[in-house]
């Protein structure tokens, strides 16, 4: 098999991912997963497709990743992974669409505006 190239996004994140048969090593700019998520729960996003589609240590996935917070990037990652999960096997995407794991999340930051504090928030107001 050939490496699968795909890419995700959320917010300013966004993850290349490289994936390939092999024995399930995630690396993460060059580093290892459990370095460079040190959250569980972050780590357990990274490898939720995998859990999904029961292919758990099948794939080697080498991934660069920019941009955003960690829970923005690991998510990026987490629709990179499910991307190229469909591309290797089209019947992977019954599993992964129902969990919502191949909708790219449109929620962005809002703009702050002039005359404001921030986005929504008002400086404060003074009768006298």
């Amino acid at each position: 098999m050939e490496v699968v190239h795909t890419i995700g996004r959320r917010k300013t994140a966004v993850a290349r991912v490289y994936l390939k048969e092999g024995n399930g090593t995630i690396t993460v700019n060059k580093r290892e997963l459990n370095d460079y998520f040190t959250t569980p729960t972050l780590q357990y996003k990274v490898q939720q497709p995998f859990g999904l589609v029961g292919a758990e240590g099948a794939f080697d996935v080498k991934v660069n990743v920019c941009g955003g917070g960690i829970t923005g990037q690991a998510e990026a990652i987490r629709l990179a992974i499910s991307r190229a999960l469909c591309e290797v096997d089209a019947e992977h995407r019954a599993a992964l669409k129902p969990e919502g794991l191949l909708t790219r999340d449109p929620r962005m930051v809002e703009r702050k505006k002039f005359g404001q504090k921030k986005a929504r928030k008002r400086f404060q107001f003074s009768k006298r």
